[in-house]
């Protein structure tokens, strides 16, 4: 529900007189101030997560966790909390799961147990039932409300400050990447921040499964992923929408997770001139991304001689994140290196939690081939 939706349903509230009535019924006089937080619990339980709305909309929560009815944690970046909420019990949160899948255009029942939805504010939403579960589980992602740029994040202590212009230097300098790291530990928001240094004259074409990317940047176009309905119909997937992003004049091409065999894909349109293109990919470490790649490229039917030809080609550098606590920080760049039979990754710098910067083998080679400004 938009603001403007919530000021009519303030106006029917006031108009109608029914809740007025209602309250002074029970001897309750409800003035402006009642009036506007029962709009507000109306947005909520219409389109919003209900009971677990205020949290969501607390400053610097960017996960909400529901292990069953009372038990609820978040997290604000310096690890889980429990907070003390009750949802009703299984039956009423069963509902608020349904409903919020619902709202992301997702089905949830017993016949389909697991649901992955994005609401209208953003929020992502991964819901659970039992069988599957012990209980319902819910996982809340919350979006940041503005996104962080590169400063932001030095500020943060997300990206050391010698590393900084180090990253310019490798978006001026077109160059293709892959920002890897484990869940949780900022990718999605350390490549929003990359993408918004781009040139403003280009034009980004973002491929995601779920909307999460929010570059600062005048240009972007989003494509995502629609699910098959309930006849099996009708989806639309990552492979195809990377097909269809090189038909729409791209000059940056973006794949918000490399997860599948669309890697097949995203490496083909590097290797075809599309510069400057990144993705984010699950790696537990820089040297794990080789096997990630050609985990991924035996989906999509490459052969290992294959995959080496095409990343070889497409891939130029790693940046990736580790999370330390409630710390989110770009820990190593690499560079992608091969021979004819393998590829790997040479470390360029190691950044450590305390703030310390350590070059490695491939430094020099950073510098040469994207300078700083």
């Amino acid at each position: 529900m938009d603001d403007r939706m919530l000021a009519d349903v303030r106006r029917g509230l006031l108009e109608d007189d029914g809740l007025a009535r209602w309250a002074r019924g029970h001897g309750v006089l409800l003035g402006h101030e009642g009036l506007d937080r029962a709009a507000e619990a109306v947005r909520s339980e219409l389109s919003g997560a209900g009971p677990l709305q205020a949290l969501v909309d607390e400053p610097g929560v960017t996960d909400v966790l529901v292990n069953g009815p009372t038990e609820v944690w978040v997290d604000r970046g310096e690890g889980l909390e429990r907070r003390a909420v009750d949802l009703g019990g299984p039956e009423r949160l069963r509902s608020l799961a349904v409903r919020l899948a619902a709202s992301g255009g997702q089905r949830l029942d017993d016949a389909c147990p697991v649901a992955d939805a994005c609401l209208r504010d953003g929020v992502r939403v991964h819901a659970v039932l039992p069988p599957i579960a012990d209980t319902v589980l819910l996982s809340l992602r919350v979006p940041r409300s503005e996104p962080f740029s590169l400063g932001g994040l030095v500020a943060a202590r997300g990206v050391h400050r010698d590393l900084a212009p180090v990253l310019v230097g490798l978006m001026r300098g077109r160059a293709n990447g892959l920002v890897t790291g484990a869940t949780g530990t900022g990718k999605t928001t350390l490549l929003a921040a990359l993408l918004g240094l781009a040139a403003p004259h280009e034009r980004l074409v973002c491929v995601e499964e779920v909307p999460e990317l929010e570059p600062a940047h005048p240009h972007v176009v989003r494509l995502v992923v629609r699910r098959a309905n309930v006849e099996g119909a009708g989806g639309v997937g990552l492979v195809d929408l990377v097909r269809h992003a090189l038909r729409m004049r791209p000059d940056r091409i973006v794949l918000g997770e490399c997860r599948g065999a669309e890697v097949r894909e995203v490496l083909a349109a590097l290797n075809t001139g599309h510069d400057g293109g990144w993705a984010t990919l699950h790696a537990n470490a820089p040297a794990d991304v080789p096997a990630r790649l050609a985990a991924l490229g035996a989906l999509a039917g490459l052969t290992g001689t294959a995959l080496v030809a095409q990343a070889s080609g497409a891939l130029d550098v790693v940046v990736h994140l580790r999370r330390d606590g409630g710390l989110r920080r770009v820990a190593e760049v690499g560079l992608l290196r091969h021979d004819l039979e393998r590829i790997w990754v040479e470390n360029a710098a190691v950044a450590d939690p305390h703030g310390g910067l350590s070059p490695g083998p491939a430094w020099a080679e950073l510098h040469r081939r994207w300078p700083a400004p």
